[in-house]
């Protein structure tokens, strides 16, 4: 009751605060359950998913006249909402819907240069950049939007391809802000939906995340003391805050089934950074957290429960709509090791990978096969190697045949689990083509060029995408689609001048 004041006081009162979301209920929680996950097989059927909870949200009734504590420090300024201000049209001709339809590709052509000289001469950016999509089965990429450069990949689009939320940067800050665009009304609109000039909160990067279905955006955002995680519709309205917990909340991510939103909080450690709460952190001289552990939402119940007992210092990602994988420990950050879970939500089984011979201390850029039972990872200590291994242990393969430097591999495995694409990151793509099994046997290892980074199945896994790079021509990278054998690559973006970046896979869902 007392950080529901709180936060209306601070809402009132502090330069650029938040507007407060519509209709929210105010949430009372409990102490989160802390008991401690076993590590034994995970079932592979998929049941209906019922989290057991240990934490439930009771909302409150209207706030009475309780007298606010005085805060020890003063609030940070934060983002603001705003109605759709700035709303344009996009002017949109070709026909989304029956390009969306399949599976299809974002790519972003940034500066792209007047279409005279030769290739290879520099010539001046135009500061512009366009985001394009291109059907996995052909046809020429369709342009969506231009906007101003400093955007950069900075795009966030939904599974559906349909809506997608981008940044705007300008000093002017009724200009600058996160906005909205949507291409199924009209010819395409887009507005102003938060007035930020940055996505970094209290020091973590939290960029916009959509729901399946495309009709809710998930955006974690500073409020006074803490960070809070808040939901709105498509076009900007029903915004809700829901995690109103005072502790750091951030990273979040929806289920593949749209149930869940999956976070990570520090509330386990700090229930509340407003001054006053109860085991606040606040005048402790406790650093801003960088990390913590993994919860999940449940959108209808707005229960919340507790996944992992170990502290994650990076984004956790699904695998299922019943499984999660995350890490633990940052050799950046002079951690000893770096290890990887999987876990389960309906039986909160955690599974750690661990080898049974040979463990490695450092496991990078790992790529979990959809089963949750395979992952490949970069062995990265005394050697630098790719290994294959089952989540009970096993050792399946070794490699030192591609050597990537470290935190330098992308791995991609094909849908069915049978495949393994394997490629370099940020243009530092060695290999061509490279395709292996299961086992690690190659299926296919084709020279450059073109060199292949960035490999991604399409969600059908008919299809799959990658930036490659060809030194015969400019040394620029391109965007590349080729069947999910490797044949028949087409150079998506050859007509195109400037930086090409490929964001993913959208549409034919």
């Amino acid at each position: 009751m007392r950080k529901t004041l709180l936060l209306i006081l601070l809402w009132t009162s502090a330069c650029g605060a938040l507007n407060p979301p519509t209709q929210t209920p105010t949430y009372t929680p409990t102490i989160p359950h802390t008991d401690t996950p076993t590590h034994t097989p995970l079932p592979t059927d998929t049941p209906t998913i019922t989290l057991t909870p240990s934490q439930t949200f009771t909302p409150t009734t209207a706030p009475t006249n309780t007298p606010v504590p005085t805060p020890s420090n003063t609030p940070a300024a934060t983002a603001r909402f705003v109605s759709y201000d700035n709303s344009s049209s996009l002017g949109l001709t070709a026909d989304i819907d029956s390009l969306l339809s399949g599976p299809a590709v974002a790519f972003i052509n940034s500066n792209n240069r007047q279409g005279t000289g030769v290739a290879r001469t520099p010539q001046p950016g135009t500061n512009i950049q366009t985001l394009y999509y291109a059907s996995a089965s052909g046809g020429t990429p369709v342009p969506i939007m231009e906007m101003d450069a400093s955007t950069g990949d900075q795009i966030f689009i939904a599974p559906t391809g349909d809506v997608f939320a981008y940044l705007r940067i300008d000093n002017n800050p009724s200009v600058g802000g996160l906005y909205i665009a949507d291409l199924s009304i009209g010819q395409g609109i887009t507005g102003l939906v938060l007035a930020t000039n940055t996505l970094v909160q209290r020091g973590l990067l939290n960029p916009p995340v959509w729901s399946p279905d495309g009709r809710l955006m998930a955006i974690a955002l500073a409020t006074g003391y803490d960070i809070d995680i808040f939901t709105m519709e498509r076009d900007g309205r029903n915004r809700q805050n829901v995690t109103q917990q005072g502790s750091y909340d951030f990273w979040p991510s929806w289920s593949p089934d749209g149930r869940f939103l999956m976070f990570v909080s520090d509330r386990a450690v700090c229930p509340s950074w407003i001054p006053g709460e109860p085991d606040t952190c606040d005048g402790t001289n406790r650093p801003a957290p960088r990390g913590g552990h993994v919860y999940l939402l449940n959108i209808s119940t707005g229960e919340v429960t507790q996944i992992s007992q170990e502290w994650v210092t990076e984004p956790p990602r699904w695998l299922s709509p019943r499984q999660i994988v995350y890490a633990s420990g940052d050799p950046l950050f002079g951690d000893p090791e770096r290890n990887i879970y999987v876990a389960d939500i309906v039986t909160r089984e955690v599974r750690e990978l661990s080898l049974d011979v040979n463990d490695d201390a450092f496991k990078l850029a790992e790529a979990w096969a959809r089963s949750g039972q395979l992952v490949l990872y970069q062995a990265a200590g005394t050697t630098n190697e790719l290994v294959l291994a089952h989540i009970d242990g096993t050792e399946i393969a070794r490699t030192s045949d591609l050597n990537f430097t470290r935190y330098g591999v992308w791995a991609d495995w094909s849908p069915d689990g049978s495949t393994i694409a394997i490629g370099g990151v940020n243009g530092q793509c060695p290999y061509g083509i490279v395709l292996a099994d299961e086992e690690l046997n190659f299926l296919l290892r084709r020279n450059p060029p073109p060199s292949m980074c960035e490999p991604r199945f399409s969600p059908n896994g008919q299809y799959l995408a990658f930036t490659g790079v060809r030194p015969d021509v400019d040394g620029r990278v391109d965007v590349y689609i080729a069947q999910s054998n490797g044949a028949g690559s087409r150079n998506l973006t050859t007509n195109l001048r400037g930086q090409i970046d490929l964001l993913g896979w959208i549409g034919g869902r």
